[in-house]
Order: C-alpha cells, then sequence, then structure tokens
C-alpha cells in the first residue's frame, strides 16, 4: 500500500529477494570536466529486471538521455525551475482517491537547508516534508532534497520515508541518500522536451524510475483556471506499467495516477494566493464548521465568490455529511473535516505556518475524539509531529519545549499534556 501512497516520484522493491541485474560502474570518472567536454555521468544499469525478478525493463534508448551530463550547483538552494518551484512553493495540497479512499498530500516547504556529500563536493539541497493521507489517517511521510543545476534542472538529492500501517512506522522502504547509496538523479529538465528521457531515481535495489517526455507546451485548468506550459511525462516504474504525470508552472507536480487512482493538486501558494483579509463568509464557516445550518449557510455565500475546484468538490462533503450526522461522535467528525476543509481554503489568504497551527489544534481534537482506538491515537501523534515540524521555527523557545514535551507524552501513552495544548500558538 505504501508504493501506492507515495506520489510516482519513487518505485519501491518490497523484498530482499528481488533480482536486479545492474552493471559495474560508479557514478562517474571523478576527473575534472575539460574545457570543451562536459564530464558525462555513469548511465547505471543497462539491465533493471522488474521487481518480479523476470525480464528487464523496457528501458528508453541511452541516446534519448539526458541525464548523462555532470551537473554543476552554484546556487543549488534556488529551486526555481517553473515546472518544479520547490524552493517558492511554500506548500501545496493534493487530494484524489487510492484504492477506492480519499487521499490527500500535504507538501510542505521546510526551513534550512541539508548538505549531501556527492562527487567529491557538498550539495546544499532544499527540504521538502511530503505527508500522505489515506482514508483520513497518516500513510506515509518523506523529507525529501532537491537542488537545481545551473542550467536549471532540478535533481533529486534523496529522501527519508516513513511508511505507516496502524498509526506507527511499519518500514522505510524507500529511503535513499545520493553519495551513500548511489547518483542523484535529474527529476526535472532545465527545458524539457519532447522524447527528453531522465531517471529521477536510479538506484535499483532501492528505488528507480524512469521518465520519458511525453508531451510539452500543454494547457491544464488550475485551481485558479486554465495555465499553459504544462508538461507530460510518462513514467517507467519497478512493476513494468507506466504512469502518466502532468507538471504545471507554478505548481510542479500537478497530476498523477492512472484510472479511479488519481491525485491533484487542489491548492498551491503562494500560486493560488489571494490579497486582502479571510472573507467574513469563510471565517464564519471556520467558527461554524459544528452548526450544520451555518456552516451550510456560510457555504453558500462563500461558494458562489469562485472556489478551486477540488477545494469545493471537498468542502461540499464536508457540509452535506455534517446535515446527515446522526450522533455525537458523527458531528464532530463532520465537524472536523468540514473546519480542515475551511482551513485548505483559507490558506489562500493566510501563511502557511498560521494555517498549520489551525491544523494542530483540529488535529489535538481528533486525538481526543480518537481515544480508545491505539492505532488512530498513534496515527494522531504522528501526524501532530509533523504538522508541528512545519511551523515550530515560529514560536517562542518556551512553546517549543513544552510541546516537545507534549509530544514525547504522548508518544510514551501519556495524552494528558498534548490534550492540554490549545494549538501552541
Amino acid at each position: 500500500m505504501a508504493e501506492n501512497m507515495r506520489r510516482s516520484t519513487r518505485s519501491v522493491l518490497v523484498g530482499a529477494g528481488l533480482a536486479v541485474l545492474v552493471a559495474t560502474g560508479g557514478c562517474g570518472d571523478g576527473g575534472k570536466p575539460g574545457p570543451t567536454t562536459p564530464a558525462r555521468l555513469d548511465p547505471g544499469p543497462t539491465c533493471v529486471k522488474a521487481e518480479d525478478g523476470g525480464a528487464c525493463l523496457p528501458l528508453a534508448d541511452p541516446a534519448r538521455r539526458v541525464d548523462l551530463t555532470r551537473p554543476s550547483f552554484g546556487t543549488p538552494t534556488a529551486v526555481t525551475n517553473p515546472l518544479l518551484p520547490i524552493s517558492t512553493l511554500t506548500q501545496v495540497v493534493q487530494l484524489g482517491s487510492v484504492e477506492g479512499a480519499p487521499f490527500r498530500a500535504e507538501v510542505t516547504l521546510l526551513p534550512g537547508t541539508k548538505s549531501i556529500e556527492w562527487n567529491g563536493q557538498r550539495v546544499d539541497t532544499v527540504v521538502s516534508q511530503y505527508v500522505a493521507f489515506h482514508d483520513g489517517r497518516i500513510a506515509e511521510v518523506a523529507i525529501d532534497w532537491y537542488a537545481q543545476a545551473d542550467d536549471g534542472a532540478v535533481w533529486y538529492f534523496g529522501e527519508d520515508v516513513f511508511n505507516f500501517e496502524d498509526g506507527v512506522v511499519a518500514d522505510t522502504l524507500g529511503t535513499w541518500v545520493a553519495g551513500k547509496d548511489g547518483p542523484p538523479g535529474m527529476i526535472m529538465p532545465g527545458t524539457p522536451r519532447t522524447g527528453d528521457v531522465y531517471r529521477p531515481e536510479n538506484v535499483p535495489g532501492v528505488v528507480f524510475e524512469e521518465v520519458t517526455v511525453k508531451a510539452t507546451g500543454q494547457r491544464v485548468t488550475g485551481p485558479s483556471g486554465p495555465l499553459a506550459g504544462a508538461i507530460v511525462g510518462t513514467e517507467l516504474h519497478m512493476d513494468g506499467l507506466r504512469e502518466d504525470k502532468t507538471f504545471a508552472p507554478g505548481y510542479g507536480e500537478f497530476t498523477t495516477g492512472s484510472g479511479a487512482d488519481v491525485e491533484s493538486v487542489a491548492v498551491a501558494v503562494p500560486t493560488d494566493a489571494l490579497s486582502g483579509p479571510v472573507p467574513a463568509a469563510l471565517t464564519t464557516l471556520s467558527q461554524a464548521a459544528a452548526d450544520p445550518a451555518m456552516a451550510r449557510s456560510a457555504w453558500a455565500a462563500y461558494r458562489a465568490t469562485g472556489v478551486p475546484p477540488l477545494l469545493r468538490e471537498q468542502m461540499d462533503r464536508a457540509v452535506d455529511a455534517l446535515g446527515k450526522a446522526e450522533d455525537a461522535d458523527e458531528r464532530e467528525q463532520a465537524a472536523l473535516a468540514t473546519a480542515h476543509a475551511a482551513l485548505d481554503l483559507r490558506l489562500r489568504y493566510e501563511p502557511a505556518t498560521a494555517v498549520d497551527r489551525e491544523r494542530f489544534t483540529l488535529w489535538v481534537r481528533q486525538l481526543e475524539l480518537d481515544r480508545g482506538e491505539p492505532g488512530d491515537v498513534a496515527g494522531d501523534v504522528a501526524t501532530l509531529h509533523r504538522i508541528w515540524d512545519r511551523y515550530r521555527h515560529t514560536a517562542d523557545a518556551a512553546t517549543q519545549t513544552r510541546v516537545y514535551a507534549a509530544l514525547t507524552a504522548a508518544e510514551a501513552g501519556d495524552l494528558s499534556p498534548i490534550l492540554e495544548l490549545s494549538g501552541a500558538k
């Protein structure tokens, strides 16, 4: 399941006995580039077997690879490639469906950088947090590292992966670090062209993915309306299947999946940010989540102003469920869903750190509702940890100490300190 949770920039081998045939060779020749001929990277395996250990995957012609020139990194943390602007995207919310259940992912730029040693140099990388929820519960967390080369291409330097089952970390399959486990992978060319081939991940036995650019200059409908300049890439995964993914200017990864399992950007900031204060109707909606009639009225007023399509659908479902709730627990769960949906809308007007503070409060309420369900409680605490990681740098020292102590106690089974918190603002 974890593989389906993750955005398809990786494919994981889940068994140590899976066979992978790898051509010999390192991450490069180790020499300095000449004055006219750029140094070349090792292309990697000539044969990568499917995860079932069968035939070699149908890899693209190496001559079409655009990720074989050794990159140079003058200002690596300025990741501003329009099709993957990691360092300028504060937060992205993706919504969709996986295995017939609701899917949600929150991708957040974290403060600070991570220095990674590769090919005899240290490269500073931008740090991004990915948190996926399946059917309302935490399913995966990944800390991703990116750097932009001087030619505008974005390189993927690895990730720390935590796959969850019943609220606890079940495994860390998919974790890798460039330099230690293999080379970094190009995840977006500086100027992608139809037919280009590159490998965002190229560590067979751990992670592998090969992308072929299928189309450029595409028009898509974004949360705030139509936009041009998107590209579509076809990804080859370790199971031998292919999947299309769309990247759009200002958003990065825009849509991924196939069939009924599709995830799309619902809102991204600052791309979809709006000026001015939070509208009165939206403020009322946030405050009236427990009152079905008031919530319905406030939503009708705000909905009429124009709302990103996926956020509109999400709030429609939440308000409908709020009106149909039959008992106290159902009403509280529906109220929390409505309040979460309202925060996604408020993200267009408020800083992501402010929205995350409110999300923290809602997950404390969820924790209280889930008492008596060990798996749900463990998952709630894990979720609180990840949200806190996003905005703790905005809190004073006393608050940081208090929240850390409360989270530590919750992990040990004492929920009292965390339940006493009111958002740790």
